[in-house]
């Protein structure tokens, strides 16, 4: 089945009512935050930043600092320049920042500030200071959404700060916009099979770190600078996505550093579900030249056993899947890996890649291909969901109202998670992830018959 079965929207009709995505600079910005003494600095307005802040704050729980360069009417005449400029100064001094990352907002984008060019004006007049890097990514909102944010703003710090200078052991790995939890338990995957890696971005200790006696300006982690300028010399990249661009454009940080210094690239979906797990484990493998370690092989056997346990309360148990592409790709497949059906699968995104990755991943699991959409929001995932008739959703906390409304769970996953505690620690990715996704889901069928039951059941 394809898109066409949701309802188009007609001609006349041009809002978006309560979007499945987030606007382009705040995926921009959570890379900047998962670097080490990386400040996020948004050229554009100070309502852009509140709006993020309010956002990730929410999801992560943890403060936020987004520098702005505050433009007002004035600027958005004469031009933002000066107060960028400024603003760079002032965040130097104040928060002797390893890094700063620009990203340009709708506003600076549609008056058309040269921010490539502001920057190299003002490193030459203040070229006596000893400044730390500042990259810069063009993120305008009204073309793409937070994802796509977020993957511009990798590439754009991989394209302005990695050198091929020296060769160096540790590998690159681009993981997309994971959970901090994800990132860890990633970390330990490559520690396993005694690689050292590189991850890019990582926020799992800037925006879920340990309480401190002390405060800290710049919240502790990240990924070093030193580390990402040594990525050209890596002996090879992993890179997740299943709708990214395809590598040869050098659209991407692994496809970038691939044509450019020539690091051997393992493009994978995410490793979500136990299929997506097997490839990604098996890359592994042939990069560092060992077996998959037995506690990873045991987890892999404790998932195959969960999915025998759990299989009569989810069999045939209809879902709706929606959020950022490369998210839902992976659920998708986990989904019918474990004999549910996913009837619709929507993103707010309009990559035009999704339809062709889902099926890929659901190939040789699901007797028909569910039901795929992008560029929605969810008056139309609404619309079409009441007629398909679900048994859950697995989604983002946005999908709460109209799960509310049709009486069955939500199973929140992804970003962002604002009605739940701990949303940066649900963890996805790999075999352990997989397992905890699958408990979720089985419980949350449970909880349903027993909710709706008039007899109520103490064992199931």
């Amino acid at each position: 089945m394809s898109a066409t079965a949701v309802k188009p929207k007609t001609e006349s009709f041009v809002s978006t009512t309560n979007a499945c995505k987030l606007c382009k600079p705040l995926g921009a910005t959570l890379v900047f935050k998962g670097i080490e003494g990386g400040v996020p600095y948004l050229h554009g307005s100070q309502g852009c930043a509140t709006y993020m802040r309010r956002y990730i704050i929410s999801h992560f729980r943890e403060p936020m600092d987004i520098a702005s360069s505050s433009l007002g009417e004035k600027q958005a005449i004469y031009g933002g320049g000066p107060n960028l400029k400024k603003g760079l100064l002032t965040v130097m001094d104040k928060y002797e920042a390893g890094m700063i990352g620009v990203a340009t907002t709708c506003l600076t984008e549609t008056i058309g500030d040269d921010v490539p060019g502001i920057l190299k004006e003002f490193r030459k007049e203040f070229s006596d200071l000893d400044m730390a890097p500042v990259v810069n990514v063009a993120t305008p909102s009204f073309s793409g959404t937070h994802m796509e944010g977020f993957t511009a703003a990798v590439r754009a710090v991989v394209d302005q700060l990695a050198t091929g200078h020296a060769a160096t052991k540790a590998v690159n790995c681009f993981p997309g916009f994971v959970s901090c939890e994800d990132i860890r338990h990633l970390k330990d995957v490559f520690d396993g099979f005694g690689l050292s890696a590189t991850i890019l971005p990582d926020y799992s200790e800037t925006l879920d770190g340990p309480a401190v006696d002390e405060y800290e300006k710049i919240t502790s982690g990240g990924t070093p600078v030193a580390d990402i300028k040594a990525m050209g010399g890596a002996p090879a990249s992993f890179e997740f996505g299943a709708t990214l661009s395809d590598p040869g454009e050098a659209a991407t940080a692994g496809g970038l550093l691939q044509s450019r210094f020539g690091v051997a690239l393992h493009r994978l979906g995410l490793p979500i579900g136990l299929r997506q797990s097997d490839e990604f484990f098996k890359s592994l493998e042939a990069v560092s030249c060992m077996p998959t370690p037995r506690r990873h092989a045991l987890e892999r056997g404790r998932l195959l056993d969960a999915f025998v346990d759990g299989h009569k309360y989810v069999s045939q148990k209809r879902c709706v899947i929606y959020g950022e592409e490369d998210l839902i790709v992976g659920l998708t497949s986990f989904m019918a890996e474990i004999g549910v059906v996913p009837v619709l699968v929507a993103g707010g995104g309009k990559s035009g890649r999704l339809e062709k990755a889902v099926h890929a991943a659901c190939e040789g699991l699901v007797p028909e291909m569910p039901e795929v959409a992008d560029g929605v929001d969810f008056y139309d995932i609404a619309d079409r969901a009441r007629e398909l008739a679900p048994d859950f959703f697995l989604g983002h906390s946005k999908g709460y109202r109209l799960a509310r409304e049709l009486s069955i769970p939500l199973i929140r996953v992804g970003f962002p998670i604002h009605d739940r505690f701990g949303g940066q620690r649900v963890r996805h990715l790999c075999y352990l992830g997989a397992q905890e996704l699958l408990d979720r889901v089985v419980n949350a069928m449970i909880e349903k018959k027993q909710t709706d039951s008039d007899i109520g059941y103490g064992y199931i």
